[in-house]
């Protein structure tokens, strides 16, 4: 077994097709699928189902791509190493869901950096399936993905299929966010009713399983009239500018409400209860910027009040 053969197969489950996955790697497909065939015979099982439309891993397949996926991310790392000159430079990189308490976090954190030298600091807001991925692939280092409960035992499946370790952060009851100028601002608690005809703002690319439709309804009220937005930034703007729009989302830092110009209201007849996951490598060992974080970031959740 080689690092290119590992490269192959990655680049066949990536491109869907063995054709296409040589072309992208500039070589002939005859000896793609050779290769392929040999590292088949080496592991003594087969790697992908061939099929008219392309080819799909085998379930020891994606067993062993995960594991492929892993070893060349390792690779790359040793080699950036060997040749990094950046000593002393202060590195974290961390997948996370569209969430005002964790990115609040993440600003006090690098405000504690100020005096290094060097930073790199890499961050990336998305869904909890990319997040897995990117944790699988050794892309980012640390990674939360958020679920309703009821879908629990979905995500924790796709942690343990590739080979995560797992650490529950925060589990909470949803609010609702909404301008400080909503007629409905001065109410203490709201009634799910009030919110079925308000313009209910929505994350665009958030991804989760199929329920059916009344588990859905009961996981994730939804209100007739939908705004999909991708970027938080557009989200909070247009909470802001709309008074009578709305959305749910985990409970925020009161600075950070104050500084959007939002509050958050607790709902009756809809309680939708989340759970945020901290997920890492499962040979990753937590560097000292990590514990730093992970320490600001409880300290911001333990400091909201709802």
């Amino acid at each position: 077994m080689n690092f290119s053969h590992l490269k192959y197969i990655v680049e066949v489950e990536r491109c869907g097709s063995i054709s296409k996955a040589a072309q992208a790697l500039y070589m002939g497909q005859p000896n793609l699928s050779k290769a392929i065939r040999e590292l088949e015979t080496e592991f003594g099982v087969p790697i992908f189902m061939r099929s008219a439309k392309g080819v799909v891993p085998t379930e020891k397949g994606r067993e062993l791509l995960i594991c492929a996926k892993t070893i060349l991310a390792q690779a790359e790392k040793m080699e950036a190493v060997s040749k990094s000159t950046n000593e002393g430079t202060v590195g974290f990189s961390l997948a996370l869901p569209r969430a005002g308490y964790i990115s609040h976090a993440v600003t006090l954190f690098l405000r504690q950096l100020e005096g290094a030298d060097k930073l790199n600091i890499r961050l990336k807001e998305t869904n909890s399936l990319n997040t897995i991925g990117l944790i699988a692939g050794c892309e980012y280092d640390l990674g939360v993905i958020r679920y309703p409960l009821g879908y629990e035992s979905y995500f924790l499946s796709e942690v343990e299929e590739h080979g995560l370790k797992a650490r529950e952060l925060w589990t909470y009851d949803c609010v609702v966010l909404m301008s400080q100028k909503s007629p409905l601002a001065r109410s203490y608690e709201l009634d799910s009713e009030e919110l079925r005809d308000r313009p209910q703002v929505l994350s665009a690319d958030d991804t989760v399983p199929n329920l059916n439709p009344e588990a859905s309804a009961a996981l994730m009220p939804v209100s007739r009239k939908q705004i999909l937005v991708s970027e938080r930034s557009s989200q909070m703007d247009i909470l802001a500018s709309v008074p009578d729009s709305y959305m749910w989302s985990s409970p925020m830092p009161r600075e950070l409400l104050h500084r959007c110009g939002l509050v958050q209201k607790p709902c009756r007849g809809a309680k939708l209860t989340c759970r945020d996951v901290l997920l890492s490598q499962s040979s990753y060992r937590f560097t000292d910027n990590d514990r730093l974080f992970l320490e600001t970031l409880d300290e911001v959740r333990r400091g909201i009040i709802v």
